[in-house]
């Protein structure tokens, strides 16, 4: 079928075996893998009976190993971050993913990069088991027709990266970490209104220069996109300013050093995290500990910008530059990866 058939029906949800990782941010993972590993030193054996309560999905489950990528860089490791956002006025189904981030891990875990894939990437879908996809569509499309299984074999086949592991929350869930941490402090560029704000009236009136926020205001700020000419790619950069601020607060703000909020920290992320089944939490928590959000690298995929295929909206991949990227990635080359990205 070619780049301008009609779209095929939104499959129902893939189900789950629980329903709680919905309730957390994305960030949530990287807070208790990244900042989270200072405690997990000293209480290896009490994190490891809060990972066993940590939802696990099937996320390799029929993926032909055949249409794999071959893993290059020995030591190194990549992870697919998925979130939705289910306050997402658009997000009426609940079955595509609004947030797609691949996390490159070098081999000597000195740094991280993540890389923003905008959702509405135009990308060839493999056919899913159940005989799905099969043709062009935007990246997100592919968790509906396949859920996570389809949604790997689509990142590796744009991306040629090999996927080691994958997380998925909810990226609505900003409003309860932001808050157990006392706010955040965000340098907003420019002022914009938000007309789909979690007050009561629909609105947040945010103003240039550097603020607290609070988790609602936070959320607010990570989720807005229509206020922008640019949308989903205003939206990307300041889900990386967000996740980027919870991680700084998390680091200096004593979560640390007081087990008291430590102990409750690790148990709400962990309630609301899932994992794919080989993931293992504690031991790359501990591989992970000395990271902080100085250490991080937020990037997007190169993009020509938007277009019309069909009567769809979609972002088009800059190949030759994305190509170049992931290559990097690839290779474990980070300077190459920091390059390649401008």
């Amino acid at each position: 079928m070619d780049a301008q058939s009609a779209p095929e029906p939104v499959a129902e949800e893939p189900k789950r075996r629980r329903p709680r990782w919905r309730r957390i941010a994305l960030v949530s993972f990287l807070v208790l893998a990244l900042i989270g590993g200072g405690g997990l030193v000293a209480g290896g054996l009490y994190y490891r009976s809060v990972e066993s309560d940590i939802d696990r999905v099937d996320a390799f489950d029929g993926i032909p190993a055949e249409s794999r990528p071959e893993v290059v860089a020995t030591g190194a490791m990549n992870i697919m971050l998925l979130g939705s956002d289910s306050r997402d006025p658009d997000n009426t189904s609940g079955s595509r993913t609004d947030t797609i981030i691949l996390a490159h891990l070098p081999a000597d875990r000195s740094s991280a990069q993540l890389i923003s894939i905008p959702r509405d990437t135009w990308v060839n879908v493999p056919r899913s088991a159940q005989g799905r996809g099969g043709r062009d569509a935007k990246i997100n499309a592919a968790y509906a027709w396949g859920g996570v299984p389809l949604m790997v074999q689509t990142v590796e086949k744009f991306t040629g990266v090999r996927v080691d592991h994958v997380t998925i929350v909810d990226f609505s869930g900003f409003k309860e970490i932001v808050d157990a941490l006392g706010g955040v402090e965000i340098d907003v560029e420019k002022g914009f209104t938000s007309r789909h704000s979690l007050t009561p009236d629909g609105r947040r009136e945010f103003t240039a220069g550097r603020q607290t926020m609070d988790g609602a205001a936070a959320l607010d700020f990570a989720r807005e996109r229509y206020a922008f000419a640019d949308g989903d790619f205003a939206r990307i950069r300041h889900q990386q300013q967000v996740i980027k601020a919870i991680l700084d607060k998390a680091a200096s703000g004593g979560t640390l050093t007081s087990p008291t909020r430590l102990n409750s920290f690790v148990r709400a992320t962990a309630d609301s995290v899932a994992v794919d089944e080989s993931m293992s939490l504690v031991d790359f928590a501990m591989e992970l500990r000395h990271l902080r959000g100085g250490n991080l690298t937020f990037l997007t995929c190169p993009t020509k910008g938007t277009g019309m295929i069909g009567n769809e909206s979609v972002v088009l991949a800059d190949k030759p530059k994305a190509d170049k990227l992931f290559d990097a990635v690839r290779l474990d080359t980070v300077p190459e990866i920091l390059a390649a990205a401008k």
